[in-house]
């Protein structure tokens, strides 16, 4: 728990706890403003979640400063806390104003980590200022680089500590105010910026921690508040693109470079070889081989306006339906976002965790959410993300899918139009209907169900159980598809992964061609991060 202050106590310098309370009290903070938040959200792009994104950022700056506390029987030191919790936020950055927000408090954290003073306080938003607006590929005014900028600019005369923190939020909130008439979109929307406001509630809770008072309530005519009349159709990517990336300097830069010239709203925050990328383009796919190249890419996460935009109407309400797939592989969550799903990318020996599915049910931002987990393994978390979702007011329905081409089955065939009811029973028998298979390369000697295999061998499992155990990929593909075949079938789906032999995929439609004449085949492409082969018989 953060430290209770009595009222009118003020502080001369932040400590460890006090960064805790701050981080607390920035996470109550959001929670409370993050639906007003999301209304107001039109800019970048008018999908009603910025209020969302910086909520779920600072709860893992949080839960960051939390872990220190709890791994040290006395109390961390200030550097480790705030360095806990700017990393934490570069962990959990969520959309274009959490991934800023997660630079901010980098760059405060670099000059906090030498004092907590007031003047190390206006060094720090200075410093923080400067760095969330190189993060940005193409700065615009009116925005929350804006509000920063005013912030750091308001308190630059240093002093004390409580004066420092009252300047900031204070001139933050006036910044605010002006940004409805620098951006178009915000004039016409009546509303200020949301990553703006997310700021001030920050500083806000901030001003709080040193003085042990809250802050007055913005003024209504100083910070003019409405819910969306209109979203304004500005056009613009598809797609939402974001992922952590373990790579260096000299590589994030080429990285930079080859982005902006995909897409729009490009900002790559971090540094010490760990960055947070995020970026608007058209074509997902290539976003993320672009993180390939430079380094390791995971945590990738795709955003499908199109759904987005249909999840959200004039007045930010959340559309009717939506679906939410854990996929494995960039190419599959290329192919599940545009057909509307929502993805969760799935590693191999990571899962995603129960947090991240509840993140993506509620980025879908729907009344109902129909939710593939893809993988017996994760029924568990995806049953414990399921009941917390419901709990917040959404309805979701949980196909319990084993695997990715289950999945592709169910989408396949979901029809958003329909009652609640008989899409989940339309989606669940399709999925039923689908026998699945993977090819797997053994990494150790093991007893199966067919026998000892040895590593390097491919283990071909049917239904989840080994089935055949053979020394060659397309040879043990072609014993498992005739055995799956053998009970008779319709439809083969092949989802081939990117170090999959080059010529898997046209041999094995060949073998389906020539001696099943009557059932027809669909390849897919994985991409990088999924098993060699995963077949599905319909």
């Amino acid at each position: 728990m953060s430290r209770a202050l009595q009222p009118f106590e003020e502080l001369v310098e932040l400590d460890a706890e006090a960064v805790r309370s701050w981080s607390a009290r920035t996470l109550d903070a959001l929670g409370r403003e993050r639906e007003e938040i999301d209304a107001i959200n039109v800019y970048p792009v008018a999908d009603g979640d910025t209020g969302t994104n910086l909520y779920l950022t600072a709860d893992a700056a949080h839960q960051a400063v939390e872990a220190v506390f709890a791994a040290t029987a006395a109390a961390p030191d200030t550097a480790e806390t705030v360095r806990a919790m700017a990393h934490g936020a570069l962990l959990g950055a969520r959309g274009n104003s959490g991934t800023i927000l997660s630079q901010l408090l980098r760059g405060m954290a670099g000059v906090l980590a030498d004092g907590c003073d007031g003047d190390h306080l206006a060094r720090a938003l200075a410093e923080a200022a400067t760095a969330a607006r190189r993060a940005v590929a193409h700065p615009v005014e009116g925005t929350i680089l804006t509000v920063a900028g005013a912030a750091a600019e308001a308190c630059a005369a240093g002093g004390g500590l409580v004066e420092v923190a009252r300047n900031a939020h204070d001139g933050a909130r006036t910044a605010l105010a002006a940004t409805s008439g620098q951006l178009d979109v915000l004039e016409r929307a009546g509303v200020v910026d949301a990553g703006g406001r997310g700021l001030v509630t920050v500083l806000g809770a901030l001003l709080e921690t040193v003085t042990g008072q809250a802050p007055a309530p913005a003024d209504t005519a100083a910070v003019p508040y409405a819910p969306r009349e209109e979203c304004p159709a500005e056009g613009g990517p598809a797609y939402e693109v974001i992922y952590l990336l373990e790579a260096g300097e000299a590589a994030v830069e080429l990285l930079r470079a080859r982005l902006d010239a995909l897409g729009e709203s490009l900002v790559v925050v971090g540094g010490d070889g760990l960055w947070n990328v995020h970026v608007h383009v058209d074509d997902a796919g290539a976003a993320v081989e672009a993180g390939v190249e430079a380094g390791r890419p995971h945590r990738i996460r795709i955003t499908h306006f199109a759904a987005d935009a249909a999840a959200t109407t004039g007045r930010g309400e959340r559309a009717q339906r939506a679906v939410v797939a854990v996929v494995p592989g960039e190419g599959l969550a290329g192919l599940c976002a545009e057909a509307g799903a929502t993805t969760v990318r799935s590693r191999p020996g990571e899962p995603p965790a129960g947090d991240e599915l509840l993140d993506a049910i509620r980025r879908a931002h729907a009344r109902e959410v129909v939710l593939l987990p893809n993988d017996g393994d994760l029924r568990q978390t995806a049953v414990a993300a399921a009941e917390r979702a419901r709990a917040e007011g959404i309805r979701v329905a949980l196909i319990p899918t084993r695997a990715a081409v289950q999945g592709i089955a169910a989408l396949a065939v979901h029809e958003p139009d329909r009652r609640f009811d008989e899409d989940v029973v339309a989606m669940t028998a399709a999925a039923g209907a689908t026998r699945y298979a993977e090819l797997a390369v053994a990494e150790r000697q093991s007893f199966t169900s067919v026998g000892v295999c040895q590593a390097g061998d491919v283990l071909g499992l049917i239904e989840g159980d080994v089935a055949v155990i053979g020394e060659d990929l397309t040879e043990t593909a072609r014993t498992v598809l005739d055995r799956m075949l053998s009970a008779g079938g319709e439809l083969v789906t092949l989802v081939v992964a990117d170090d999959a032999p080059p010529g898997l995929a046209p041999d094995l439609e060949r073998h389906v061609r020539s001696g099943y004449l009557a059932v027809d085949t669909t390849t897919y492409h994985a991409g990088a991060g999924a098993p060699p082969l995963l077949i599905g018989v319909e």
